[in-house]
Order: structure tokens, then sequence, then C-alpha cells
């Protein structure tokens, strides 16, 4: 049966197919059409002839086997091979070589587009937005002649993306999916913005400023942490005193619209706040650092729960907290660790009720744990308990429990009343302002 073989191959080689790829596929596939013929063997090869331009399909016929008595059901053998081209073969054959020539094309190009983005995979790119009457939850970006895919998810709130507009998005996965590669990209991406000053700022991609960390509420406000420990690595160019230009590091509090070199980014985000955080190896450094505008009187570092304790003045709360709770979740973010925020009033009235039922246990002569594990957990709780209560749950006598209360008397005007309710709600409020 007659193929242009040759005229395939040079088809094929035009698109990087080696000529051994295309005869495995064609024999397979016109082996697979054979097969769906009627009267087809069970058992079939198909043989191309390159030189002659054609094929055969090469058959065997199974031969039952001779029962015995060791095995009456003997498994049958093939016999010799035969020419079972079919005559009127030829039409099918040659649909059969077509969808096989764009399969292979269809890969091949497929193959080409993986290649090129998965190196793009964690970068920058531009695109043109694109519109998709049927998808319209998600925005395509068209690549040059490759569509990459901008999930709502990954969208940037209140940003809008208009047919035609060129955009930067970040890759996010490059996969392979049943009509092809699938490139995911995002504008919302917390590496989104490192990879934006990786691009933007010399300084950042020579690895003069490190970034070490990213938080992100896309399209409000951001917080990164910068290291800019890395003298060495200085060329001419920061010889000239430029390194402590590049986006007011560690100076600034925020990334700077007026800072020429940061105008890109800042007209990148749409007005996104940049809060520059100077990394430290010392986490109560770095937390003060993190919790920027605010101003941090101390940090108590509980490395058990993962916790820091900041305490601020009592006019820091607000900006502490930020408008919604939003600088502290993302310096919270940004850490890694879980943050409590005390104004230095109320931490101070906490602390003075755990130091004034420690004293009281001194006095007394009983355990603080004893006292905890009773659910006595402050001074204003013993005072109220009855003497009948504090027997029953310490196991006490008459007289320990007569200096129990005299203790109580002692202290309480030295250590003060529970904290006032309203510090607590100060707290609560200071989340809905800014």
């Amino acid at each position: 049966m007659e193929l242009d073989l040759a005229g395939m191959h040079q088809l094929a080689a035009g698109q990087g197919i080696d000529p051994e790829t295309l005869d495995a596929a064609l024999s397979e596939a016109l082996r697979l059409a054979y097969l769906k013929t009627p009267h087809a063997a069970k058992h079939a090869r198909v043989e191309l002839d390159p030189r002659a331009g054609s094929f055969t399909v090469w058959a065997q016929d199974e031969i039952p086997g001779e029962p015995t008595e060791d095995d009456p059901h003997p498994a049958p053998t093939l016999g010799e091979e035969y020419d079972d081209t079919p005559h009127d073969f030829g039409r099918l054959a040659a649909a059969t070589a077509r969808q096989v020539i764009s399969q292979l094309f269809r890969k091949a190009e497929d193959d080409k587009v993986f290649g090129a983005f998965s190196g793009q995979k964690g970068k920058l790119i531009t695109g043109i937005v694109q519109q998709d009457v049927k998808d319209t939850s998600n925005v395509h970006v068209a690549v040059g002649d490759v569509e990459a895919l901008l999930p709502r998810r990954e969208q940037v709130p209140g940003e809008r993306y208009r047919h035609g507009e060129r955009i930067r998005v970040y890759v996010v996965n490059v996969a392979r999916g049943l009509k092809g590669p699938e490139i995911v990209v995002s504008r919302s991406h917390r590496d989104y913005l490192a990879a934006l000053f990786r691009r933007e700022v010399p300084e950042v991609d020579e690895g003069v400023i490190q970034i070490l960390g990213v938080a992100r509420d896309p399209g409000s406000r951001a917080k990164v942490a910068v290291d800019q420990g890395n003298h060495h690595l200085h060329d001419e160019r920061q010889k000239r005193q430029r390194n402590h230009e590049v986006l007011r590091v560690p100076m600034a509090e925020h990334v700077d619209p007026g800072n020429h070199e940061a105008e890109d980014i800042v007209q990148e985000l749409h007005g996104e706040r940049i809060d520059i955080v100077v990394w430290s190896p010392d986490i109560k450094t770095y937390a003060k650092n993190a919790m920027a505008p605010a101003v941090v009187s101390s940090i108590v570092v509980n490395e058990a729960e993962n916790l820091l304790e900041v305490i601020v003045p009592d006019d820091q709360l607000t900006p502490a907290i930020g408008r919604k709770g939003q600088n502290v979740k993302l310096a919270a973010r940004l850490l890694g660790w879980k943050i409590d925020i005390f104004t230095e009033t109320r931490y101070n009235e906490t602390n003075a009720i755990g130091r004034g039922l420690e004293q009281v246990a001194s006095v007394a002569e009983v355990s603080v744990d004893n006292l905890v594990s009773a659910g006595f957990t402050t001074l204003e709780q013993l005072q109220e308990a009855t003497d009948e209560e504090l027997s029953e749950k310490l196991s006490l006598s008459d007289n320990r429990i007569g200096d129990l209360r005299a203790a109580i008397n002692f202290l309480t005007p030295v250590v003060g009343e529970s904290a006032p309710a309203d510090a607590e709600d100060d707290a609560d409020k200071a989340g809905e302002e800014d």
C-alpha cells in the first residue's frame, strides 16, 4: 500500500520531529486502524518502507494447541506471518496518516511552549489582556502566540483589566493539560512583589539588598523584609553612595513615590502601600521593625507558644493594630509568629495582678500551682471565695485559711484591682480606625 513517507518525513523535520518518532507513531496508528477492519487478525504489525513509500500489514493467526493429559487447555501458538494489507485501505490509511501528523505537530508545539514557559515559572512576564465571553470569571493574557490564565483568585481586588491592555503578571505554574500547556499567572501572589523588586531595583537583583520575606494584602498594603548586609557585592555604582538611596533602605518606613527608582513599582501596584522592614536575626528587633509605623515599648518572647507579646505606649494601640487589624496581621504573617498587643497600662495592670497572686501564695505558704489548679487565677477570685470553698478546693485548715485571708487583705491595695473593662474596649475599637 503506497504512502508518501518521504513527504511526511520532510514535514516532520520542519517541526523538529525525527523520522523514527514519526515512523513509530504512524506504524502503531495504522495497526490500530487495521484491527478495526472486518476479518482483521488479532495479531498484526505494520512495516513501513520509506524508500518505496509503502507499508505492509503482516498478520498472524492463532493455532489451537493439542490437548494432553498434562495440559488439557494449552495456549494457542502463532502461525507464520502473511501479508494482510486490505486492498481498500488507502483512504483510511491516508486519513490515519494525517491524524498522526496533526497530533505529532500539536505535541511538538506544546512541548516547545511548555519548555519555554517552564523556565519562566517564578518570573514576571508581560502580556496583553484578552476578553473571553465564554470565561468571564478569569482573565486571559496573550503572551506572544500563547494564552496564559489569570484566575479570579490570582487577581487584585479592585483592579480592572481592559481588553488590549498590557499588564505584568507572575508565572505561578506551568503544567501539561488536556488541551495543551496550562500557564497560570498572578498579580496578587506575594512573590509577584519580590519579583517586581528584583526587576526594578538593580541592587536587589544583584544581591546587595536581599528580600527575605513578603506579607501582602493585595491592592492595599504589603510588608517587605529586606537585608542589606551583602556589602562585599557593591560595585562602582554602589560605591557612589547609591546603596543608601535605593528605596531609602533601611531608613524608609514605606516606599516613597518620590524615589525615582520606586516609581515603576508604585505605578505597577496602583497605589498599594509597601512598608520596608529591615530584617534582623534578633526576633525582638525584627518584630519592632515589622510593627512600624507603630512605636513599640518592649517585646516579650514566648518561644514555647511561638508568641510575641508586643507592648506599646497607650497612644500607639491604634497604629499598632491598624485598620481592621491589617498592620498586626501583616506583621505576624511576615514574622511567622503569633502576636498579642498590649498597651503599657494594660500590660502593667495584668502583670501586677499576676505578681500579687504569687506574693499571696508566698506569704500564706500556699503553692501558686495549687491556687491555679483550684481555679483561682486572680486576687479578686480569692477575695470572693468563701472559707468553705477555700477549705474544700485547697484542703486548708482554718488557721491556714486565716493566714491566706490576711495576705489577700494586705496585698490587694498594693497590686490594685483587676484591669478596667474599657481597656479591652479600646483595643477592639482600635481595629476599626487607622
